[in-house]
């Protein structure tokens, strides 16, 4: 019995996490009830994915689906102005307007302050801090995402206040930003007062006259406005593009002779943007996007779904779909391909809420992948997941300091070791953790009350004068909500 029990424990590393991963996905498909419906799956293929997708009547976005209680919950303070949960109509098209405007500008611009953004993140690295710390031999330890964290931070503050970013601000962004993603993974449960204090700095800079953009008419009130820069830039931005130059990176460290080839010929971008495309199809950055269709949907041949239907698209199933191999890293398939007929769509589809980066992001993402190839060399013994809740640790090795190979031999043993074990505490915690908030979200009814209070017959300043969903904690802050930083 005492080898049995050996055996079951010294195994969990290969069993448990897997375990209770689809324990996990059963409990969140309750969420929405039966009335949800995942594509493809069912009536509708990955041959039609697109088209039902594309469908104008597939553009509810919050009202009357379970899982909106469910991110509203997540991506609080403010998810009623966010970009992503605005229902369609004129507010949502003055706030996509705001949004393309403000990450508008000539490519070259753009990759510039990228390349400097990224530069000054890595200049700092030898201080060692929460993305790692110097070791003998010339190498770092990092986490890739909390790294990319601060150059998006970076970034994204030079794009909305056209200044640099102050250290300590880099901070709160970060911060703020760290939150949403490990709630979302139901990693750590949320820390509202960690997305407050971003909330203030930008009040501050609001109430100053230091935002040189024209923010639309509808953010009524400057928390509004303010919840609106901080979940737009500050937490989705900074989140996804952070997660992608994680999984495209942590890509590098593992493919050896697609990194060597990329370092020696910098330049080359059909070959970078072969390697994105093909990252990004294994690890697309959307899970389910869900919509809720606003009126009955026919497109024939027997596939119809009445109005108030919860579509889950699924993008992962949708881009291994019509391919041979999809589980193979094959960077060359987009040379045989055309990327216009291949089941991919990395930024969702044109005519249902396309992501507002879809320019920006590749542009973006190459000039800061040059930054870091031309400083260090990249290795990883991790697993590679679309989730990526390890949040990609990750080996650099500084140019023109190669590491004792037996060190680093030594550093890939020990990161693959704590990899497999540190899989089967963090799944037990987001089986726990992701049940707990899924409860509470549901106790909470974000959206539910929001629509109901906006249905409501209410005095225009009755109406202005509600509180806006925070999670069940009000918005209000110590001192003046105009104190800036």
């Amino acid at each position: 019995m005492a080898a049995l029990g050996a055996g079951f424990a010294l195994s969990a590393p290969y069993w448990l996490p897997k375990a209770v991963v689809a324990l996990r996905v059963r409990a969140f498909a309750q969420v929405n009830g039966p009335g949800g419906v995942v594509v493809p799956g069912g009536q509708v293929g990955p041959d039609r994915f697109e088209e039902l997708y594309a469908h104008p009547a597939a553009n509810g976005r919050s009202r009357g689906a379970g899982l909106s209680d469910l991110f509203w919950y997540w991506l609080s303070p403010g998810p009623e102005v966010h970009q992503e949960h605005l229902e369609a109509g004129p507010l949502y098209d003055a706030v996509a307007r705001t949004t393309s405007a403000i990450l508008a500008g000539s490519s070259a611009d753009l990759a510039a302050t990228a390349t400097r953004c990224a530069a000054a993140v890595l200049d700092g690295l030898p201080s060692g801090g929460t993305s790692g710390g110097m070791t003998s031999g010339g190498m770092t330890l990092v986490r890739l995402r909390d790294l990319m964290m601060q150059v998006w931070a970076e970034f994204f503050h030079e794009l909305v206040f056209h200044d640099p970013c102050p250290p300590g601000v880099r901070g709160l962004i970060t911060d703020n930003a760290a939150d949403v993603v490990d709630s979302l993974k139901n990693t750590r449960l949320r820390h509202m007062d960690r997305r407050r204090r971003l909330t203030r700095y930008l009040l501050g800079r609001l109430a100053a006259g230091e935002v040189p953009h024209e923010l639309p008419a509808g953010l009524a009130t400057a928390r509004d406005r303010a919840h609106y820069l901080q979940g737009t830039f500050f937490s989705t931005a900074v989140v996804q593009m952070s997660e992608a130059m994680a999984h495209l990176l942590l890509v590098l460290a593992t493919e050896q002779d697609v990194q060597r080839r990329l370092a020696a010929h910098p330049d080359d971008d059909h070959d970078l943007g072969n390697v994105m495309n093909e990252t990004l199809r294994m690890y697309p950055l959307f899970g389910i996007a869900h919509r809720i269709t606003t009126a009955d949907i026919d497109l024939g041949g027997g596939v119809a779904y009445p109005t108030g239907t919860v579509l889950c698209f699924d993008y992962p199933a949708y881009h291994a779909s019509g391919w041979s191999d999809p589980q193979v890293f094959d960077p060359g398939r987009w040379d045989r391909v055309p990327a216009r007929s291949a089941h991919h769509i990395p930024f969702g589809i044109a005519a249902n809420r396309p992501c507002p980066a879809w320019r920006l992001a590749p542009l973006v993402m190459r000039a800061v992948t040059r930054e870091v190839l031309r400083r260090f060399a990249l290795h990883s013994s991790v697993s590679h997941t679309r989730s990526l809740p390890h949040r990609a640790p990750c080996l650099l090795v500084a140019r023109g300091r190669p590491a004792p190979r037996g060190r680093r031999w030594a550093a890939l043993a020990f990161l693959r070791l704590r990899d497999r074990w540190e899989d089967v505490g963090r799944s037990l915690v987001q089986f726990g953790l992701g049940l707990w908030m899924v409860r509470d979200a549901r106790r909470q009814r974000l959206t539910e009350r929001w629509f109901a209070r906006q249905d409501a017959p209410a005095a225009p300043d009755a109406r202005a004068a509600q509180d806006t969903p925070d999670g069940g904690e009000g918005h209000e802050v110590p001192g003046c909500p105009h104190s800036g930083r």
